[in-house]
C-alpha cells in the first residue's frame, strides 16, 4: 500500500530567482505544485543528482556566493 502524501513540515525559504524559475518549471514539467516538487527532489536525492557533479557544482556556487549576495 503506498504511503500517504501529507505535507508535514513548512518553513521559510529564501531562493534566488533563477533558482525559483527552476523549480517552478519542474514542477509544472511534472504536473505537481512547488511544494510537492521539493518533497519529491529532497526524498529521491540520491538518485536524482550524480555525486561527483554535485561536489563540482556545490563548490562552484559555494565560491560565487559572496558575490551573488552583495
Amino acid at each position: 500500500m503506498p504511503r500517504r502524501f501529507r505535507l508535514t513540515r513548512r518553513f521559510p525559504v529564501a531562493m534566488t530567482e533563477d533558482g525559483y524559475r527552476r523549480l517552478r518549471r519542474f514542477a509544472f514539467d511534472a504536473g505537481l505544485d512547488e511544494g510537492e516538487a521539493l518533497s519529491f527532489l529532497f526524498e529521491n536525492f540520491e538518485s536524482v543528482t550524480d555525486a561527483d557533479n554535485l561536489t563540482h557544482r556545490l563548490r562552484l556556487f559555494n565560491s560565487e556566493l559572496e558575490a551573488r549576495k552583495k
